[in-house]
């Protein structure tokens, strides 16, 4: 289940980072849309441990 979750949440941080850096090209897209799946990575593995780990 947290797997899951985690994939849910760097999906969605990627998808809005694509949105943003859509205004800059596809160059400005691929950039953010990376660092909004790393940032969701991150975000997911905290919110995992905290919501589902206790």
């Amino acid at each position: 289940m947290g797997t899951i979750f985690i994939m849910i949440v760097s999906t969605v941080g990627s998808g809005i980072g694509w949105w943003i850096g859509d205004f800059w090209g596809m160059a400005g897209a691929l950039a953010l849309s990376t660092a909004g799946s790393i940032i969701g990575f991150y975000y997911g593995w905290k919110w995992n441990r905290d919501l589902f780990c206790e």
